[in-house]
């Protein structure tokens, strides 16, 4: 039998080394430019946390002075100061009251508990007491310094709690607590003793009664500590069960608690205003109309301002948090906020106070009544400023800056010397809060960690942002390093691609695999994977003989396979096995770190065909099967167990595959960690695009399923006109999506799906429904992806998309292609929409992620596609207008007669003419187009402005996109595209759905259909001895008689191994067909002396399992002392030689395709490909163990070694035989012990010779004939009887069916029909009215800002729906934006943690063959 091979660059000869390298084999490597952006970042996220919180504190620091009793402002300014202060309390528990309110409302409310909801109010009562009390109450009574300083001490409970509950990891790290409680005790004393010295030295400025306020000031701030009581009881064992309580309805918590601290706040700031202080300073309600302009600026100025920064420092912070820079973007600056702030201050009052008292200087002044001498330099300065207080023109903040600190002991009249009292107590409140909040330096966070992961409380004390953000920070996140680890498939669904689009799966393939690495060994990013791939289609009876055997897709796959393996490793793939199953046949494949690749031939004639099916096969195989056994292990034998040692399989022995798969560490895993990675055959990724998908669903249990950003490949204008769809669609409308509910559709040639999502109820039981009615075969198999989705989300689920996660895909190139995809995409997207608006209400109940506004966002969307063809008609009718000067009622007329034509024609004519029509009318509409875009622009110039209902839409929409394109910097050359989107509007949004809809009751995929006959013409070269047919050659065999003896001579060498080689005459070269009847020959005579083998490979197996069985005796010190042992279990599990205890199996009955995908394996027997095999599997095993030296002589001696055995024994391209096989191992095994041995290495030469001689074995393994597990046979047996038996219709279920879909065809027609003809319809009768009679005036401006004499008259319904319009883009821009914010964090996260890559050595890199 001769296969049909795909025959360019694929052969490896002698003469021929040269290989193409697919695009992206290349190594990976950390690119510069992320490594400077996530730098640049990151000081930039730390500026701002620092910016942003100094201005937040200043504000309020500024607002408090102005409310001072005795600040220099009149009674109506101070009251006006007081309610803004008072604002400035409230507005971030009216933000979480609102953000509460919206998750109650909209996402999902849990009643809470009544003793947990009592007791959280009570604690938030006290907080909100005391934070009221210090802040509106006692800080206005105190100096502006000391009010920066007094804060400090609401660190105190905190301090206490780490110290009674022991929270350190490390017993001496107690000391960081007892010291903050230390400092802050001692920062109280000091500030009572500084207000000792005040009023007894007799500091002007002071209020009456301080020491009531600094007693009231240090209770206040105990009440204020009690905000963050969770986080040393989280961090503790302590009250577990009811902070685990607490997590399930904390929004319904925060709904009531943040009203009561509103109401209490409120009370506090009335009670005190209107009853406590002094008459003539309460609150006077006429005086808030009093206040003057100036007041009112810089009260509302300075509110908004901390109100603003405080929201910014601690968005800001998270955002430092998540981008994993916590020391230098969070820590750090936020520790230094306080002395920042100070800093700032003292340089403000420096440098301009000179400008408010400029006669100011230091002098003595004699004060005759007290008889004693004034040294200070304040004195004057300080007596100045209270002449400046009715000054207009006086800075009035600065003015009270500088006032508030001529309170302090800097204007002491005796001495200056108290004053250091005060800047002690400063260094001791800041010293206390960073030795309590000494964990916040050293938390390991995971990538993009979910806000609340990282910090107790979701509410921010405005107040004191800077401890708040400190003592929020979670303690326990520094125990928080282990992340789960988790099993991804990756399941790539083959339907006739090209044997370029294989090389592109196949190339991502292995390259995840060389970003994992050992299986064996951990991973950065905590993942283990399989590669399984399902080829539809993939067998064909041969004309002639009615033989099964496999066709050109597969053969070109194995090819590709084979190319991909030697490009990554220089050689050929070591372990591969093939097994016969159920559903046609399975090929497993190690890769060259060890991962595994599946990859599975499916018959049409035994298993159900198509994508939908696939998915199925592989989500029961994977998630049903595979996940239930993992979880309940069987024992299995010895004998049922053969060891992984075979070398041989020519025979049909059936031998297990290492088990290097992700079995065993499953069952460790639960599913809400087990992915699922849906591809098409010719999706092209990088490992960070699947690792950025992962952490979505990794870090959000919600989540069932993540997409990418998927980007068109290839060329053409269809191309270009895909690239911008794409990218709009991505940029904006899944932007959207993600932001405000959930996305839609997660593309099946890029989606990461969770394995609970889908093994959830009503998701994948429903999802193997068979289509039975005419809207299930729309809904069902025209668009299974977004079906799936629908599914989900209808679950509860939500599906997310990652921006940054990019995949390349093949896109049609041809526009009957083009068609004909979007005509199967169109109703789909259509009917599951409408199905999930349809269930909206329930959705909306079970799904948390999905609100009525979104339903309502999706309803417009959905109404606007249905409008599209008839917007599109006015469109175009304006083009008539602008280009030809028709008048409007004409022009409606003649834009629709092209599509009611078409329509007509689509109801008649062949799908193909259809499409014809389509193409010719699209050039007539680009043409249109492109004519209607330089007349509006002419018509813009014409009228001297762009302010136009069509020149604001065009000038508009370019900025949009623009700026949009902007933000994308990776892909902002697409917007090049928009142009050719621009004038394939009509193509696109009114031909395409014309024939999408009148072409509905067409079922079949419409894309990469195949010509059969043609399929069949390939497989000749047929010679009259059945038994020589190999399938994969693309040639026709001639025996001749120069052939026969040829034939003859190859036969003779091969009987007599010792002979010479039979010389054959130069003249001419050997026809291709000698090679494979050779193959063919060798492979025979493997078969006949398998018997004579056997009995030579026990009895040296025998030999050296006594040898190996020495060497474990034996004691090996090189165990513990060296790092060979980071993936030594392969090797010390291992027993090489393990054949005596095995009996001779029964030969696995083999198919007719078998043989010849094996002997596509068996090349890498060849002379010449052994050579280059065993070197870079001696460096392969070797590497990264410091023993290059010895690596290299081991290659050249080994290499020798090969050569003297077979040099005068073997051609370069012959397949060796058993008994060649096995001598040359035991030499190969003699030479290395020589060399081992002869090199003296100290500890664990024992341990090296096994790693060599492992790798020689690996070398000579030869491609395993394997026979399926009976249980997993009889699990596919069962599956395929149950949901996958191929379908087989009766003719008159598919004329039923056929019917069905015409009358669901012509209903949807009818429908968008008349939609769309009463729209058109309303604006003809509009424009037939005419815009004198009914019109909605707009005034006109030109660019210089005059107004024009005549208004613009627009019709109503066109503003309507050009506003319409407009304010969906504004919307979908806005979700861009902050979608846009989460990527760049997301992405900077990645960076920061990515896999460190190292260069391979130049030396590894290079094969001497």
């Amino acid at each position: 039998m001769i296969l049909s091979f795909h025959n360019d660059c694929l052969h490896r000869d002698t003469w021929d080394p040269f290989q193409l390298n697919p695009i992206g084999a290349e190594k990976e490597k950390k690119r510069t430019l992320f490594r400077i952006l996530q730098n640049l970042v990151a000081v930039i996220v730390g500026l701002l946390v620092l910016v942003s919180g100094v201005m937040s504190k200043g504000s309020l620091l500024v607002l408090i002075t102005l409310t001072s009793p005795v600040s220099l402002r009149n009674n109506v300014d101070k009251q006006f100061y007081t309610l803004m202060l008072m604002c400035v309390l409230v507005m971030p528990n009216l933000l979480m009251f609102l953000k509460s309110l919206w998750k109650c409302v909209f996402k999902s409310y849990v009643a809470p508990n009544p003793r947990t909801l009592g007791i959280m109010c009570g604690i938030e009562s006290l907080v909100a007491v005391g934070t009221a009390i210090l802040v509106l109450i006692v800080m206005p009574k105190l100096d502006i310094l000391t009010n920066l300083c007094i804060p400090g001490g609401i660190c105190i409970l905190s301090a206490v709690f780490q110290i009674a509950f022991r929270l350190q990891t490390q017993s001496w790290m107690i000391l960081y607590p007892i010291c903050s409680l230390i400092l802050v005790l001692s920062g109280y004393v000091l500030l009572a003793v500084d207000y000792y010295v005040r009023q007894s030295s007799y500091v002007p400025g002071q209020v009456q009664g301080s020491y009531i306020y600094v007693g009231i000031a240090i209770f206040a701030s105990l009440l204020v500590s009690l905000n963050w009581w969770e986080n040393p009881f989280q961090a503790s064992t302590n009250i577990q069960e009811m902070l685990s309580e607490l997590d399930t309805f904390r929004d319904a918590i925060y709904l009531f608690t943040s009203l009561i601290r509103i109401a209490l706040t409120l009370g506090v700031y009335f009670l005190y205003n209107c009853l406590i202080v002094e008459a003539d300073a309460r609150i006077n309600w006429d005086a808030f109309t009093k206040a003057s302009k100036g007041t009112v600026e810089i009260g509302l100025g300075v509110f908004f301002l901390q109100a603003f920064c405080s929201a910014a420092c601690h968005w800001f912070g998270v955002v430092a948090c998540k981008i994993h820079s916590m020391t230098f973007a969070f820590a750090l600056p936020v520790s230094l906020t306080g002395p920042a702030t100070l800093i700032l201050g003292m340089i403000l009052f420096l440098t301009q106070a000179e400008s408010l008292v400029p006669s100011s200087q230091a002098t003595y002044l004699y004060i005759p009544s007290e008889n004693f001498t004034i040294k200070t330099p304040f004195w004057t300065f300080c007596h100045e400023l209270e002449t400046l207080k009715d000054v207009n023109t006086t800075p009035v903040v600065m003015l009270e800056i500088s006032y508030s600190i001529c309170k302090t002991s800097l204007n002491n009249p005796n001495a200056m010397w108290p004053f250091s009292m005060l800047a002690l107590e400063g260094v001791c409140m800041w010293l206390g809060l960073v030795s309590c909040t000494y964990y916040v330096w050293k938390i390991k966070v995971q990538r993009i960690e979910r806000t609340s992961q990282l910090f107790v409380r979701r509410l921010y004390e405005s107040a004191f942002i800077d401890l708040s953000m400190l003592l929020n920070t979670k303690m326990k996140a520094v125990l928080h390093e282990f992340m789960e680890n988790c099993v991804i498939y990756l399941c790539a669904t083959m339907w006739h691609e090209t044997y370029d689009e294989m090389l592109k799966i196949m190339t991502s393939m292995f390259r995840l695999d060389r970003y994992r690495g050992d299986p064996k060994e951990e991973h950065k990013d905590c993942f283990d994977f399989e590669c399984h791939i399902y080829v539809d289609d993939g067998f064909m009876l041969e004309k002639d003989t009615e033989t099964k055997l496999v066709n050109s897709y597969v053969c070109d796959l194995i090819q590709v396979v084979m190319e991909v393996y030697r490009v990554f490793t220089n050689k050929e793939p070591d372990e591969v096995s093939i097994i016969e199953t159920p559903y046609g046949g399975r090929l497993v494949i190690v890769m060259p770190e060890g991962n595994m690749l599946y990859i599975h031939i499916k018959d049409k004639q035994l298993i159900r065909n198509k994508k939908r099916w696939s998915q199925i096969m592989y989500l029961y195989y994977l998630l049903g099967w595979k996940g239930y056994n993992v979880k309940n292990p069987q024992k299995i034998t010895r004998q049922n167990n053969p060891s992984r040692a075979s070398l041989i399989s020519l025979d049909g022995e059936s031998y297990l595959l290492p088990s290097y798969d992700n079995d065993s560490k499953r069952r460790h895993i639960s599913d809400d960690n087990t992915y699922i990675m849906a591809l098409d055959g010719d999706t092209d990724f990088h490992p960070a695009a699947l690792i950025l998908l992962v952490d979505r669903l990794r870090m959000y249990d919600t989540v069932g399923a993540a997409c990418g950003r998927i980007h068109p490949t290839g060329m053409g204008p269809m191309v270009w006109y895909q690239k911008f769809e794409y990218a709009v669609g991505h940029w904006l409308q899944k932007t959207a999506e993600h932001v405000f509910g959930s996305v839609l559709c997660s593309p099946g040639c890029f989606s990461l799906f969770r394995g609970s999502a889908l093994m959830d109820d009503n998701v994948l039981k429903r999802y193997t429904t068979k289509a039975t009615r005419a809207s299930e075969y729309v809904q069902y198999d025209q668009g299974e992806d977004r079906w799936l989705c629908t599914l989900l989300l209808q679950q509860g689920w939500r599906v997310e998309y990652n921006a940054a996660s990019d995949a390349f895909t093949n896109s049609p190139q041809e526009f009957k292609e083009f068609y004909n995809q979007r005509r199967r995409w169109g109703p789909s997207t259509l009917a599951n929409t409408l199905d999930l608006l349809h269930s909206g209400k329930d959705t909306v109940k079970r799904n948390t992620s999905i609100s009525i506004l979104y339903i309502l966002y999706q309803t417009f969307t959905v109404a606007s596609s249905i409008l599209g063809p008839a917007s599109v008609t006015l469109m175009v009718a304006g083009a008539f207008q602008f280009v030809f000067g028709i008048e409007g009622t004409l022009s409606i007329i003649i834009a629709v007669v092209p599509p009611a034509v078409y329509m007509l024609i689509c109801f008649v004519a062949k799908p193909n003419f259809q499409i014809t029509i389509a193409a010719i009318l699209s050039v007539i509409y680009a043409f249109l187009m492109t004519a209607s875009f330089f007349s509006i622009i002419g018509d813009m110039v014409k009228q001297g402005t762009f302010i136009t209902p069509t020149g604001l839409f065009l000038v508009s929409g370019a900025i949009l996109y623009m700026v949009t394109a902007i933000l994308h910097p990776q892909e902002c050359t697409l917007i090049i595209y928009g142009l050719m989107y621009f004038i394939c509007i009509p193509s696109g949004y009114l031909l395409l759905t014309i024939y999408s809809l009148v072409n509905m009751h067409i079922v079949s995929w419409g894309t990469r259909e195949s010509n059969k006959a043609k399929e069949q013409k390939k497989h000749v070269g047929v010679v009259c001895n059945r038994d020589c047919r190999m399938c994969c050659w693309d040639v026709k065999i001639q025996v001749t008689q120069e052939t026969e003896n040829l034939v003859l001579q190859q036969i003779q060498q091969a009987v007599n191994p010792n002979t010479p080689a039979a010389k054959t005459e130069p003249e001419e070269a050997k026809a291709e067909s000698t090679h494979e009847v050779q193959d063919s020959l060798d492979a025979n005579k493997h078969i006949l002396d398998y018997k004579e083998e056997m009995s030579r490979k026990k009895d040296y197996s025998k030999e050296n399992l006594n040898k190996d069985n020495e060497e474990k005796d034996s004691s090996d010190p090189f165990y513990e002392d060296t790092d060979y042992d980071e993936d030594d279990d392969d090797d010390d599990d291992y027993d090489y030689n393990d054949f005596d205890t095995l009996e001779p199996k029964e030969v696995v009955p083999e198919s007719d395709w078998v043989e010849p995908v094996k002997k596509e394996f068996l090349k890498k027997l060849t002379y010449a490909n052994l050579k280059r095999n065993l070197q870079e599997q001696i460096r392969y095993t070797l590497r990264n163990k410091n023993q290059e030296d010895l690596c290299e002589e081991l290659v050249s001696i080994l290499t020798d070694t090969l050569n003297e055995e077979l040099r005068d024994k073997v051609g370069p391209e012959d397949v060796l035989n058993v008994s060649q096989l096995e001598e040359l191992q035991y030499a190969l095994n003699e030479a290395a012990r020589r060399i081992v041995k002869s090199n003296r290495i100290e500890n664990g030469a024992q341990r090296l010779e096994r790693r060599v001689k492992r790798a020689i074995e690996r070398t000579l393994v030869a491609p395993q004939v394997e026979k399926l597990s009976e249980d997993e046979h009889d699990f596919w047996n069962k599956l395929i009887e149950r949901y996958l038996l191929p379908i087989q219709d009766d003719k008159a279920h598919l004329e039923e069916v056929t019917r069905e879909l015409k009358s669901l065809r012509n209903k949807g027609v009818f429908l968008y029909f008349i939609i769309n003809v009463l729209w058109i319809v309303a604006t003809f009768f509009l424009q037939a009215i005419g815009t004198d009679v009914l019109s909605i005036n707009i005034p006109k401006y030109y660019p210089n800002g005059t107004l024009a004499p005549d208004p613009l008259r627009v019709e109503p319904l066109s503003l309507m729906f050009l506003l319409s319009f407009a304010l969906l883009l504004i919307i979908q821009f806005l979700a861009m934006l902050y979608h846009r914010v989460y990527t760049l964090i997301h992405v900077v996260s990645y960076r920061s943690t990515e896999k460190d890559y190292k260069e391979k050595d130049e030396a590894s890199n290079c094969a001497a063959i």
